[in-house]
Order: structure tokens, then C-alpha cells, then sequence
């Protein structure tokens, strides 16, 4: 039988196959095409397997409980390499690749790759450069981690973080061997030594690719957790979490299609909302295009301009395309008005998050840039500003989308307020008085600029309250129903 070579596209067939064998590839490639069966394992997996089920006894009980061990789809299948490919070897007489890329699963999965390279989340490799990364290298990291595809050095901070959940540049070394500060990785924005972005098994994990596991909401919390972005903290504080851990013997999560209103019922996963089947709208592998916010940045923005910085797909479906698609998903198990209400809560949020905290605080920092050391995080107000946004802000937005109320209040709304009223704004004064009177006249000018921005912050009707300036009206409705509380709840 024919190996499949790792790049489709070339159409080439190794020197080694026997003209035999050809007489079956070509089924064999369409069968693929359509993620079907072949028609018996290939004489090169069966060689695999007879060291591999010795060797390596767990990893050959899980491809034995996969559909591609049903399939007849085995190691060599996967791992096949031409000779020219940066990270191919010679494997007993075969050549093949440690890593399967993106595109090689495109070779029988071609719509589902198609979509997912079409994602942010094939995109997530490129924090390397964010922000983020020059916490975890620099700030938090040094040089001490030397290997040889990193000579000078590396933060093993963000070998060990980052980069687990984001993606690594894998790195081929002279001798074929995978740079160890890249390899193990299966972050789900890894580039991979083929070019492509992306790693399937980030949700479907080798070998066995369980379908029902990338359907479990934990499968999801191994990235989306933590201090800047808890959704699935969120997700099992929500009801839905709830009647997930409550019900998941009824969730039939290894169902062929798993249509929501059809194969279960009684509570939605993350991959229900972002991603899987309803009655109305197919699998998707672009999680994208059911969020009608993203609430990454500094301000929340619509998606489809976050993806036009990508040049994603996805810049030509409008934002109010995809809360439709959401809204399909939502329609399954409540009715119509009130998820038309929980979209106006959530738009709430977000109004109220970005006049109130993320404008201001973005103008009011970018004010104090002149005043401020030049290196990012050597700065007191660089770490509580970065903590605003960074995590609070995106706690209360993430809370809201995804109804979990204590992380919306007491984990967000309420964490941005304390830190905006008690260490931005004292801050920020600070750096006011430091330098209003300072010999440096571009310092001094900057700080009367700074102090005239605090000032006509504080004076908006968001903040007026701190400088005991609230409407007249405002605080007499505020009294009256306060009064009236005490009175309906009096004993």
C-alpha cells in the first residue's frame, strides 16, 4: 500500500513504494479527502506497530480506541515526511516527521483545517512578540536557559509558560534532532518546521483524538484560566457549569454529530457555544465567529477588526453576523427574549467597562508616558495599568459574556475600581506633583498636562462622585431608594 506524502499538494510518491501499491493509493486518497475509511492499515503502519506496541504500550492503546484505528488510518499515515521536509528522518526505512502539522491532518480533514488556520487560535504563536512574552523573558525571565537552537540563551519562564499554551517556533537542529526549548509543544499557535500554524492535538490529544474530549470544558481550562483570562472559572461558577458537572452522564459527549436540542440537552460546554453543531449551523473550527466582542485589547472592539489586523477570514463577518450564530446556539435551550435581555446585560458591561475605566485610563497613561522611566514594567503605574486591563478588566467582560457574576463584580467591576481610585489616580498624582516643578520644561509641561487630564476625568459624570461632585438629582434618587430598601425589608 502507498504512503500519503506530507504535502499533499506536491502530489509526489516515494522512490521506495513498490508499483504495486499504486493501485491502491488513489482510493486511499479520496477516501481521505472525505475523512472515510481505507480500505485495510498500510504495510508501513503494521511495521510501526510491531515495535510501538511494545515500546510505547499506552500510546498503542490509544490509537486502538480511535476512530482512525477504526479507520485503518496509522502511524505512518500521519507521521509520513518527504526527504526534503526540515524536520524529516529515517525511522528503519522510512521517512517521517516527529510533529504532524496542521497540514498534514488537512489531508483527510481539509475543511476543519481550512477553518482553524482561518482562526486566532492557529494565530496564538504570535504573542512571542506581545507584550506578554516581554513579561515572561525579560521581566520575569533571564538567559540562563542555553540550548542549542538558543546559544545566547532563553527565559525558561516562557518555555515552560507562554509557550506551552501559545505555541513555540519549533526549531530543527543540523542533526534533525527538535531544539528541546521547543519541542515538547503542543500549544495550539505553534509554527511548525512545514510553516504552517497551528496544532491540532492542543484540544484533540494524541493519539487517541478524542472528539469527546475536546468537547469537555476542562479540555478548554488547560489555557483559558488564571488571573486575565478565567473563563473556565467562570464557566463553573456559571449555571451552565453547573448543570454540566451535575448532568454529564447525560451529556453524550462521544455522539457521532452532538447537535445541541437532539444528542443532549441538559447544559452547554465551551465547545457547544464556540464551536459545535446545532440545528441550524454545522461544526466550526473557527471560534471566532460566534463572539460579538473581543475583549482582549485595552478597549473591547468588534471582531471582525481584530481580524482584519490578521487578515483573517473572518474580517468580512460582521459582528452582528456572529452574535446571530451565538444566538442559534442560545435559542436551543431559551427562549428568544431572554437572550435578546442577556445581550443587552452583557452590552452593559462593556459600555460601562470602556467610558468608564479603559478610555480614561488609556488617555490618562499615554499623558503620563513623558514622566515615566522608558522601559516597560520599570515603572510602579506600568504594572497597575497593565493589571486594570490586563486582568481585571478583561475578569468583569469575561464574567458578564459568560454569566458568572462573582468574577463580573468582586473579581472585575469591583477590583477596577479599587485599584482605578486607589493606585491609578494616587499614582498618577503623584507623577503630577514629582515633576510640575521640575527645572526639565518638557517635564514640567508634561506634568500640567497630566494634572488637566486628571482634572477633566474626575469632572465627568463617571467620575464625580470621588470628588464629592455628584448630580444633586442623582444623589437624591440615590437617597430616596435607599429609604424606600430600608423600608420594604424592615421588620
Amino acid at each position: 500500500m502507498s504512503g500519503i506524502p506530507k504535502r499533499s499538494v506536491r502530489g509526489k510518491v516515494f522512490g521506495f513504494l513498490a508499483v504495486a501499491c499504486l493501485a491502491v493509493w488513489f482510493p486511499m486518497q479520496q477516501a481521505c479527502s472525505q475523512a472515510g475509511n481505507l480500505p485495510e492499515l498500510s504495510e508501513q503502519s503494521k511495521q510501526c506497530l510491531e515495535c510501538h506496541r511494545a515500546q510505547s504500550v499506552a500510546l498503542y492503546q490509544m490509537w486502538g480506541e480511535s476512530k482512525h484505528y477504526r479507520a485503518n488510518v496509522g502511524c505512518f499515515e500521519c507521521h509520513t515526511a518527504d526527504e526534503g521536509d526540515p524536520d524529516a528522518y529515517d525511522h528503519f526505512g522510512q521517512t517521517i516527521a516527529i510533529i504532524v502539522s496542521p497540514k498534514d491532518c488537512a489531508r483527510c480533514h481539509a475543511k476543519e483545517v481550512e477553518e482553524f488556520v482561518g482562526s486566532h487560535h492557529a494565530k496564538a504563536g504570535r504573542i512571542l512578540g506581545s507584550l506578554d512574552n516581554v513579561l515572561a523573558e525579560i521581566v520575569e525571565g533571564n538567559t540562563s536557559f542555553v540550548t542549542p537552537g538558543f546559544p545566547e540563551g532563553n527565559a525558561a519562564s516562557a518555555v515552560n509558560g507562554c509557550w506551552q499554551c501559545h505555541g513555540s517556533q519549533v526549531k530543527v537542529l543540523e542533526d534533525g534532532e527538535l531544539d528541546p526549548a521547543t519541542w515538547p509543544n503542543t500549544g495550539i499557535g505553534r509554527i511548525n518546521p512545514d510553516g504552517s500554524e497551528g496544532s491540532c492535538t492542543a484540544c484533540h490529544s494524541r493519539h487517541s483524538f478524542s472528539a469527546a474530549q475536546a468537547r469537555h470544558p476542562d479540555n478548554c481550562g488547560k489555557c483559558h484560566m488564571g488571573p486575565d483570562h478565567p473563563q473556565i472559572e467562570i464557566y463553573n461558577e456559571s449555571k451552565h457549569g453547573i448543570k454540566f458537572r451535575a448532568n454529564i452522564d447525560k451529556m453524550n459527549l462521544d455522539s457521532p454529530k452532538w447537535i445541541v436540542g437532539e444528542d443532549y440537552w441538559t447544559a452547554p460546554t465551551c465547545a457547544t457555544c464556540h464551536m459545535s453543531a446545532t440545528k441550524n449551523q454545522p461544526v466550526s473550527h473557527d471560534i471566532g465567529l460566534r463572539i460579538s466582542w473581543n475583549n482582549r485589547p485595552v478597549l473591547s472592539i468588534r471582531p471582525e477588526l481584530a481580524d482584519a489586523k490578521m487578515n483573517l477570514p473572518g474580517k468580512d463577518v460582521p459582528w452582528q453576523v456572529r452574535r446571530e450564530n451565538m444566538k442559534d446556539v442560545c435559542v436551543s435551550c431559551h427562549a428568544q427574549s431572554w437572550v435578546d435581555n442577556f445581550y443587552t446585560q452583557y452590552d452593559g458591561l462593556i459600555d460601562l467597562y470602556n467610558d468608564k475605566y479603559a478610555k480614561p485610563g488609556k488617555a490618562l497613561y499615554a499623558a503620563a508616558g513623558p514622566l515615566l522611566k522608558p522601559v516597560k514594567f520599570s515603572n510602579k503605574i506600568d504594572w497597575t495599568w497593565f493589571e486594570l486591563w490586563h486582568h481585571e478588566g478583561r475578569r468583569a467582560r469575561h464574567g458578564a459574556s459568560m454569566m458568572g457574576p462573582d468574577y463580573t463584580h468582586w473579581h472585575g467591576t469591583y477590583d477596577l475600581a479599587k485599584h482605578f481610585y486607589t493606585k491609578f489616580l494616587p499614582e498618577l498624582e503623584e507623577l503630577v506633583e514629582k515633576n510640575i516643578g521640575s527645572s526639565d520644561a518638557k517635564k514640567a509641561k508634561a506634568a500640567r498636562e497630566l494634572k488637566e487630564k486628571i482634572e477633566e476625568t474626575l469632572e465627568t459624570k463617571n467620575h464625580r462622585w470621588y470628588i464629592n461632585k455628584m448630580d444633586p438629582a442623582e444623589k437624591a434618587r440615590r437617597a430616596k431608594a435607599a429609604e424606600e430598601f430600608k423600608a420594604r425589608y424592615k421588620d
